[in-house]
């Protein structure tokens, strides 16, 4: 039996940092939310219990550190499973973006080869084992648009109006631990509750005036200055964007696929008509730009059981 499934991206409209526990983690508080920018997890069952992977990344993790691999393993242990899977990662959300692509895809694994070795863990089970590979995880086996508490693991359901929105891909690819051990990263934002923005239609149009920040903003763009350029050329563009997670992405807001699909042809019109940047042979500091949906679920949040 051969599974072909998605493993969607998420954003994060907005991300405050609230503290930092003594083990070193940080306590945040953000809006989750997934979109339809999409990894494709394909997953065969394989003879005994070997585990193996294969991805169209010419470069990347070895992989048993993979997160797909360790998912698998991981369930493997937790349920005692024999069987043994063949995994194929096709990737096309960015790595180092802060769209959670590699905990999506963790997440996908474990709800594949839950129905595929008849595992019947639930929900609440399959979190469990999803923290222990990245605080992320979780978000994605929860299945909804949600606001995260403590380092990501809190989940509270969040009913999001629909909208759509442009990623853009810097060039430049931002590391998670990088943007957390920076010394000047803001660590004491004031909480936040769901009613400070529950029912706000749009939560960063005409940013940075939306509802939140970005704590690590000011800190990725200040390490890293190919995101920041990116960030000037689309204010100068007239898109105001927000950094995503710990970025490099940045996305903007828009009420319709229609909006959404007209900024992105705008911007790539630009792109290529601007002489400086044809000239330099780089294309400028932005090297994709994806126009996507918001999801209220995952897609295949109803494969498991609550």
């Amino acid at each position: 039996m051969l599974y072909d499934l998605p493993a969607p991206a998420k954003l994060n409209l907005f991300l405050h940092v609230v503290g930092r526990r003594k083990d070193g983690y940080h306590l945040l508080e953000t809006l989750f939310r997934l979109i339809s920018l999409s990894d494709s997890i394909s997953i065969d069952l394989a003879t005994g219990s070997v585990i193996t992977r294969e991805t169209n990344l010419s470069e990347g993790l070895l992989e048993q550190d993979d997160l797909v691999v360790r998912a698998a393993h991981a369930l493997q242990k937790a349920t005692g499973s024999r069987l043994g899977a063949h995994i194929s990662v096709n990737k096309r959300i960015p790595v180092g973006g802060g769209l959670g692509g590699g905990s999506s895809d963790a997440a996908t694994v474990l709800m594949g080869l839950n129905r595929l070795w008849r595992c019947g863990l639930n929900r609440d089970q399959l979190m469990q084992i999803g923290l222990s590979l990245g605080a992320d995880v979780p978000f994605f086996l929860f299945g909804q648009s949600a606001f995260a508490q403590g380092v990501g693991e809190i989940l509270t359901p969040v009913r999001l109006t629909s909208q759509s929105y442009l990623v853009i891909q810097p060039r430049q690819n931002v590391t998670t631990q990088s943007a957390f051990n920076d010394p000047d990263l803001t660590r004491q934002s004031e909480h936040v509750k769901i009613t400070d923005f529950s029912g706000i239609g749009s939560f960063v149009r005409n940013a940075p005036y939306g509802f939140g920040k970005n704590d690590l903003q000011p800190v990725v763009f200040r390490q890293y200055p190919v995101v920041s350029a990116a960030f000037n050329w689309l204010s100068q563009a007239g898109l105001e964007t927000r950094l995503t997670g710990s970025g490099g992405c940045l996305f903007s807001e828009h009420a319709t696929p229609n909006e959404a699909f007209k900024a992105c042809h705008v911007l790539l019109t630009m792109m290529s008509g601007n002489k400086a940047q044809a000239d330099s042979g780089t294309g400028g500091p932005i090297s994709n730009i994806f126009a996507c949906d918001g999801y209220s679920e995952h897609p295949l949040r109803h494969w498991v059981n609550d």
